[in-house]
């Protein structure tokens, strides 16, 4: 079923007063939702248990049409797309895959897609070699330097081991992901439908995130930069276990919010939504609150795995303890570089954060 790109529908949730929703309802699984004129929305599931779909992107592009994301590579997405490509889209061919970033829910059917149509992948730099680096666990992406990042800082031993055996997911999920690549840059413009598509890069959440904006339509399809509800994952990795991913993220949500205040913001969760600035806002304040919430529980000494109850208000399981852990090194590696934590290691080897002037040494 396909709707008219006349916006039917305006509310605002309880929780966050800023985004205004110009659909109240998601798109069904399999169906399509013309959004902006030649931006189509397609809706597919995730089996992962925090996080049930993804928002994905058919732009037109004369006789072709451009995918922006692809969904995870299942049984259930590959059907939805098979429903799709027969139906509206039938007899057209794809022009190109865009990929906002490496990550499974965004990229797995890279491969497929472009199998199928002959067409290129367009992604960043950053992203292309992010994926083949995680796939071939390389570059410190193998799960020992991963389990020993999270033993250092504080994790104990049993739900390490689980949280390693768990990976490496993305090589069990992502296969045949291309070898060759068209990149995008920060600034570059992209024409598609004889409209001029300018790209925004982002990071902190992935190494260089490509979200992209239309400034003719007012619309920005923001990946997982910039999310209604949910906020996005910033995590220390292995390959940089001393980074500053929150600044970067931070950063880049400034840059984003340059774009005009009208902008339809289309995620990759959630519902699309105007009231950029006002989400850029309070994820800002948000953040801000947790960084003064950590200095205050850190007058003593803090490891990352003794401040996830303060981030995290609720029960971690093995999966998202993995997440959780990636975060608080965030935030605490944010700080640190900030001059309100100084970083000290134990004579047990634990990395642990605490006020400067608390006693300890720095490392």
């Amino acid at each position: 079923m396909n709707k008219p790109q006349a916006e039917p529908h305006t509310r605002r949730p309880p929780s966050d007063p800023s985004p205004v929703y110009p659909w109240a309802e998601a798109v069904a699984p399999g169906e399509t939702i013309e959004v902006a004129p030649g931006v189509h929305w397609l809706r597919m599931p995730l089996p992962f248990p925090t996080l049930d779909h993804i928002n994905l992107w058919l732009l037109d592009d004369g006789k072709e049409f451009v995918f922006v994301d692809t969904g995870f590579a299942d049984d259930a997405t590959r059907a939805l797309w098979e429903g799709i490509l027969r139906g509206r889209f039938a007899g057209r061919q794809a022009g190109r895959v865009i990929c906002t970033h490496y990550h499974s829910d965004h990229a797995s059917l890279a491969g497929w897609l472009t199998g199928r149509f002959g067409c290129e992948l367009w992604m960043s730099h950053g992203e292309f070699y992010a994926s083949h680096s995680v796939h071939g666990e390389v570059a410190d992406h193998e799960p020992e330097h991963m389990y020993r990042m999270y033993l250092a800082n504080g994790l104990d031993k049993p739900m390490a081991d689980r949280l390693v055996e768990l990976r490496n997911n993305y090589r069990r999920n992502v296969v045949g992901f291309p070898s060759s690549f068209h990149p995008m840059m920060d600034g570059d413009e992209l024409r598609i439908g004889g409209r001029r598509w300018q790209v925004v890069s982002g990071y902190g959440h992935s190494p260089e995130h490509s979200a992209l904006y239309c400034d003719e339509l007012r619309v920005m399809v923001s990946g997982d930069m910039v999310l209604p509800r949910i906020t996005t994952n910033v995590s220390v990795q292995a390959t940089e276990p001393n980074g500053n991913p929150l600044q970067l993220f931070i950063n880049s949500l400034a840059r984003h919010g340059r774009l005009p205040v009208d902008t339809l913001v289309l995620p990759a969760h959630g519902l699309p939504f105007r009231g950029l600035h006002g989400r850029i806002a309070f994820l800002q304040a948000h953040h801000q609150e947790r960084l003064d919430e950590l200095v205050v529980a850190c007058s003593r000494p803090q490891s990352a795995a003794d401040i996830l109850p303060v981030l995290f208000r609720r029960t971690l399981d093995a999966h998202t303890t993995g997440i959780a852990m990636g975060e608080a090194m965030a935030h605490l590696h944010y700080l640190t570089e900030a001059g309100r934590l100084a970083r000290v290691t134990g004579e047990d080897g634990i990395i642990r954060f605490m006020v400067p002037g608390n006693g300890g040494s720095g490392t």
